[in-house]
């Protein structure tokens, strides 16, 4: 399993990103997908989740409204649409998925929301 992130930055306040997950090694439209995402000096939170046909999702509270999940079946890839970013949306976001109750991760990209 690999799973690769890309599309973090710095943005300001009130700012959009888009990120990005390349998925390999598994059958990816098997399997739900979710964001995490962990700032300095915190625990890892779940940010967002979908289903594995795109049907369904759920979000932090944190953050709904904000963001939204997607995904692309046939690209092997999942998104976080971030949009309206504050100072606190500032962190490292994982792609992950859990097969057979076991977690894999990618290696995270950095999102620094600062003016």
């Amino acid at each position: 399993v690999q799973l690769v992130e890309s599309g973090g930055g710095l943005v300001q306040p009130g700012g959009s990103l888009r990120l990005s997950c390349a998925a390999s090694g598994f059958t990816f439209g098997s399997y739900a997908m979710s964001w995490y995402r962990q700032a300095p000096g915190k625990d890892r939170e779940l940010v967002a989740h979908i289903t594995s046909l795109g049907g369904s999702s759920n979000y932090a509270d944190s953050v709904k409204g904000r963001f939204t999940i997607s995904r692309d079946n046939a690209k092997n890839t999942v998104f976080l649409q971030m949009n309206s970013l504050k100072h606190e949306d500032t962190a490292v976001y994982y792609c992950a998925v859990i097969r057979y109750g076991l977690y894999y991760w990618g290696k995270g990209t950095l999102v620094t929301v600062s003016s």
